[in-house]
């Protein structure tokens, strides 16, 4: 008897991404093989994304495509919160599951192409399934937010903060890095507040109390001899400990922090935990701690009542802390979330403009502090080897992201690779460079 073929879609954020890793484990440890086209697997899964207008638009999309290439559909993530309008939508799906509900999947599909045997975990490759290259993997340390922001409706899809143990994290960290994993790239909705829920209770892992802190964990993390990146950082006063181990050289000196905005009224009006000012100060003192430090964040622009004035104090917040690297979304409305209330929406049609006038902005920033980094020297991972060029990225660049450092074609040169490059040229997003040493495989 031959074991049945599974199609699965992946999209979303990285915690989506994660999630799909572990649905696709246990399907690979339950012989389970996977098919790349609609019409050649018995049942297509799609893990969806919610958040923006726009992600629910592709996740519709994605899944009317396989219904009517497959008609075996079962759909599950953020959008699976929404299991009324998707079954009145597409009423031929097989179920629909909301986001890290891996067993009610699973469940799904014995249901439809049942498992021929128990599953055969030490059939698996080391660290399981992975959507990343093998050089580098995500790791979720938390589930679920207790903030209560305007805009979102992440709570209501995967719930209150819900951190997993140190000692849950570390190992899994150890298991990644012994199938060859050498970046962690440190996922969840609120990094800072990793563990608050867990009240401080502490594993004894390798006779050390590891208590449940980002900072402890990061700490932990470092021990492994790995690039520990982190994202999703709220800007708590806490975070300046973290920055320490960056300049300590423990871990990254990367911090993704989601900002979304500068003036104090948008942000009270979007229930965020810090206001434009305080802001700006971290970032000045986050720089005084670690001059190195690379900063991402990620800004929204036409929430509504947000005025010209306020707009403009985002442009000059921007121009002020020169970030290394920014995303920027329009406002758009999604079902569920407080801000739909708000008096003073902000047409669409000037949202977009200011948009565009942001990323216009920052792409000034952006060449202005890459130009900085020419005849630097640094490492870097080659990500990938092609007969145009090589792409690497260096501490300051995170994958699908941020940009990345360009190689003219060299030999002997592999992904996973470690090497040293001198950087030679930028423009407003990429940097240029040249082997200095041989690789060597990390």
């Amino acid at each position: 008897m031959s074991q049945g073929s599974i199609g699965f879609v992946s999209l979303g954020c990285a915690k989506a991404t994660v999630d799909s890793e572990r649905i696709l484990t246990e399907l690979r440890a339950e012989g389970y093989e996977f098919s790349d086209q609609y019409d050649q697997a018995d049942v297509v899964v799609v893990n969806t994304c919610g958040f923006i207008e726009s992600a629910v638009e592709e996740s519709l999309a994605v899944i009317e495509e396989a219904v009517g290439t497959n008609g075996q559909v079962i759909v599950t993530g953020c959008l699976g919160a929404r299991s009324d309008m998707l079954m009145k939508k597409f009423p031929s799906l097989l179920a629909v599951t909301g986001p890290h509900d891996k067993d009610a999947v699973l469940t799904a599909i014995h249901e439809v192409v049942p498992p021929i045997h128990a599953p055969l975990y030490h059939l698996l490759p080391p660290g399981g399934i992975k959507l990343t290259p093998r050089h580098y993997a995500y790791l979720k340390i938390s589930e679920g937010c207790n903030h209560k922001c305007s805009f979102c409706i992440i709570p209501s899809m995967r719930g209150r903060l819900a951190s997993r143990s140190p000692r849950d994290i570390v190992e899994e960290a150890a298991s990644l890095r012994e199938a060859g994993v050498r970046e962690l790239l440190v996922v969840s909705q609120d990094t800072s507040a990793y563990g608050i829920d867990l009240k401080g209770d502490a594993d004894l892992l390798l006779g050390k109390a590891l208590r449940p802190n980002i900072v402890q964990l990061s700490e932990a993390l470092a021990e492994l001899d790995m690039w520990v990146r982190l994202h999703y950082v709220y800007p708590y006063r806490s975070v300046d400990r973290l920055v320490e181990l960056m300049s300590d050289g423990l871990i990254l000196p990367y911090l993704d922090v989601p900002f979304q905005h500068s003036s104090p009224k948008v942000l009270r009006q979007m229930k965020r935990p810090a206001s434009g000012e305080d802001n700006l100060e971290r970032v000045e003192s986050w720089r005084a701690l670690c001059p190195d430090i690379a900063i991402r964040s990620t800004f929204i622009v036409g929430f509504p009542g947000e005025t010209d004035e306020d707009f403009q104090h985002l442009l000059e917040f921007l121009q002020n802390a020169k970030l290394d690297r920014v995303g920027c979304f329009s406002y758009s409305p999604v079902e569920g979330a407080i801000a739909n209330n708000l008096a003073n929406p902000v047409d669409p049609d000037l949202a977009e403009e200011r948009r565009e006038a942001l990323m216009a902005t920052q792409a000034l920033i952006s060449s202005e502090r890459l130009q900085l980094r020419i005849g630097t020297t640094c490492a870097a991972v080659i990500d990938e080897v092609t007969s145009a060029e090589i792409i690497a990225r260096s501490y300051a660049e995170s994958p699908d992201v941020d940009g990345v450092i360009r190689i003219n074609p060299s030999l002997g040169v592999k992904a996973g690779d470690q090497v040293s490059i001198k950087i030679t040229d930028s423009d407003e997003y990429d940097l240029f460079g040249e082997l200095t040493t041989e690789s060597e495989q990390i």
